[in-house]
């Protein structure tokens, strides 16, 4: 094992620290407050968020959308791998910080716009992260790992316990998948992500702070979203 490969794994193990650790009082905190934002924001909103979301994760599985010519050759190294990931991250990062400023800056309706083009923006991250650690992005078994990574990322720590433990044991548990995508349950799917996916965000829509609020979310969002990424594949790649 190499010296860039111990400190990956140093890295890994804090982070699983992490994930497994209880609600913290600065958790139930702020899911307070994001809850507060949240009854702000009128129903008819909500309602077009959860159809934006329900529709980005079948175009996902189902669809050539998200597809990336990036790949690596098979024996390349754990650090070459992440070098270009880290480089593809900070690239997403500044890409949706100024599409936050931009739709924030324009009231509750670019506000909207916001949504499905950050996540598109996300998505596409991912399909790229997934490409750059070898894995064939094609097979709907790895969009869906993609999918879960994505909740994993923005969910309440309870949530995150329990997705973390999925993804841990991801092989067995991809393993029992149907081979066929339609049969998979996609309602209870979306109705689990739905309920924890960027609830942060839903700030950017209020008035005076929105293009602030966007610029920085989206950028740290994004951060989240890479750090949690390299993370799982992680888990995957230096496993026993």
């Amino acid at each position: 094992m190499t010296t860039y490969e111990d400190q990956a794994r140093a890295e890994l193990e804090v982070w699983q620290q992490k994930m497994q650790k209880g609600a913290s009082w600065s958790n139930r905190i702020a899911k307070s407050l994001q809850d507060k934002i949240n009854r702000l924001i009128p129903e008819k909103v909500h309602k077009v968020i959860t159809v934006t979301i329900e529709k980005m994760i079948k175009a996902a599985i189902f669809g050539i959308k998200y597809t990336t010519d990036i790949t690596l050759p098979p024996d390349a190294s754990l650090l070459l791998r992440e070098s270009h990931i880290k480089r593809q991250v900070g690239i997403y990062q500044k890409t949706a910080s100024v599409e936050g400023a931009i739709t924030g800056a324009g009231g509750i309706l670019m506000g909207f716009a916001d949504f499905p083009i950050l996540i598109g923006i996300k998505m596409k991250l991912l399909f790229n992260i997934a490409s750059l650690y070898g894995y064939n992005v094609k097979d709907y078994k790895e969009r869906l790992y993609l999918l879960y990574i994505f909740q994993l990322a923005y969910s309440s720590q309870q949530r995150r316990n329990e997705i973390y433990l999925l993804l841990q044991n991801w092989e067995t548990y991809s393993g029992n998948l149907p081979e066929n995508a339609e049969d998979f349950d996609w309602r209870i799917f979306q109705q689990e992500y739905r309920d924890y996916i960027d609830l942060a965000k839903m700030a950017q829509l209020l008035p005076v702070i929105g293009a602030a609020v966007g610029a920085i979310a989206n950028y740290k969002l994004v951060a989240q979203l890479g750090d949690t990424a390299m993370n799982c594949f992680r888990m995957r790649k230096l496993s026993p």
